[in-house]
């Protein structure tokens, strides 16, 4: 019996797709690009990419229902990732040029503008992970990450009442002042850099998370 994972990602006309196949691939996984929402449910992971304007990512998500993909996986404990822009939107709100745009609210926050003498934060950075991280396993601390991005969020403030339940993991970055890099909550992992761009640490990232699903 075929021990390999089905990733979709999924196709709502923002993001990269080829790109995250082709290193979704290079990871291990059999890779589907769709919008298909019975794939798209019934996938082993979902990659939600994304790349532009919050408001827009977030209005053709919706028009693909994948929204409410994003929010009955997680409700049945079926892994999804967000990719940059597709991290983003699983905040509560997104602020672009003083405008507020809802986010899925996975998680409290909002995404504002860095707060950076360069903008936008272009290139290769490290990344502080917490101790215990699954994602960046078997990476060095020196481990650098592609980056290209003009908004982020500074502050992290969901909390864990329940002490049963594992707190989660932020790992942070720093572009002008700190910002989430990367979470880890339970089915919901997200990276605001881009792992299908960033060699050999991002392949191994992405290995890391395909062998959770």
């Amino acid at each position: 019996m075929s021990t390999t994972k089905k990733v979709v990602v999924f196709d709502y006309g923002f993001g990269n797709v080829r790109s995250a196949e082709r290193a979704l691939a290079r990871a291990g996984a059999d890779v589907e690009i769709t919008r298909d929402f019975d794939r798209a449910m019934n996938a082993d992971g979902l990659l939600v990419p994304g790349v532009g304007a919050f408001a827009a990512c977030m209005k053709g998500l919706k028009e693909a229902r994948g929204d409410w993909i994003v929010d009955r996986r997680l409700s049945g404990g079926r892994p999804v990732m967000g990719i940059c822009v597709g991290m983003q939107i699983l905040f509560a709100r997104g602020i672009e040029h003083g405008v507020e745009s809802e986010g899925l609210d996975e998680w409290p926050g909002s995404v504002e503008p860095l707060q950076a003498e360069i903008v936008p934060h272009m290139g290769w950075n490290t990344v502080d992970a917490p101790a215990g991280s699954e994602l960046f396993a078997g990476l060095d601390a020196d481990a650098r990450f592609y980056f290209v991005h003009s908004y982020a969020v500074h502050d992290w403030t969901l909390q864990t009442a329940n002490p049963a339940m594992r707190a989660p993991l932020v790992t942070w970055s720093t572009h002008g002042k700190p910002f989430v890099a990367a979470v880890e909550n339970g089915a919901l992992w997200a990276t605001q850099f881009h792992p299908e761009k960033s060699g050999d640490a991002g392949a191994q990232l992405l290995t890391n998370w395909i062998g959770t699903l």
